[in-house]
């Protein structure tokens, strides 16, 4: 079983976090932040990673630390699932679409974390979700899930498509790079013996 469970308890926040690799995509998210949520709810659908999230976030001071430290609580989820990451594709990648939005997704489970973000938004809020915060959650899941990831949005005028656009991207990137490839067996996927 491909499954980890991460808690997180800091002065600012107290996470919980289950995370299923081969799962159905089936989800129960609760960070205090609806769109945050919704967000989430999109990476796991898409995935098919089952995804169990309760966050409570010092939310009366701003929203940073709980989305900052949910990213980090996931990230490590799926990095501990993985373990040494014997037999999975390693690499994936998506273009993902959203009317008149079009998001390019790449991503390497590498073990070296590194996050190219080229996507604007022109409002500063969606919902009670500061824009500025999408960023810095995909910073933080790449660093601690140890992944290179790469998001680009070539097109997009709706705020709400492009953040949906790079949620759904990477959920369905992560479903490829994740699979177990049949014709690898249990070799992990690298000339160095290790990721």
């Amino acid at each position: 079983m491909r499954t980890a469970t991460i808690t997180r308890n800091t002065a600012e926040t107290r996470i919980a976090v289950t995370v299923d690799l081969d799962g159905t995509g089936i989800y129960d998210i609760q960070t205090g932040i609806g769109f945050f949520d919704h967000m989430l709810e999109q990476l796991s659908r898409h995935s098919l990673i089952d995804l169990h999230v309760r966050t409570e976030g010092d939310l009366h001071i701003d929203q940073h630390h709980t989305v900052e430290d949910t990213g980090i609580a996931i990230g490590e989820a799926v990095a501990q699932a993985l373990a040494d990451k014997r037999g999975i594709r390693r690499y994936g990648d998506a273009l993902s679409p959203m009317d008149e939005t079009l998001t390019r997704v790449a991503l390497d489970i590498s073990g070296r974390p590194w996050l190219v973000w080229k996507t604007e938004f022109t409002q500063k809020r969606l919902g009670e979700m500061d824009t500025e915060l999408f960023q810095h959650w995909f910073h933080s899941f790449a660093q601690a899930a140890g992944i290179t990831l790469h998001i680009e949005t070539l097109h997009g005028e709706n705020n709400h498509h492009i953040a949906e656009a790079a949620f759904k991207g990477l959920a369905r990137a992560l479903r490829i790079a994740v699979e177990i490839d049949p014709r690898k067996g249990d070799a992990i996927p690298s000339t160095k013996g290790m990721l």
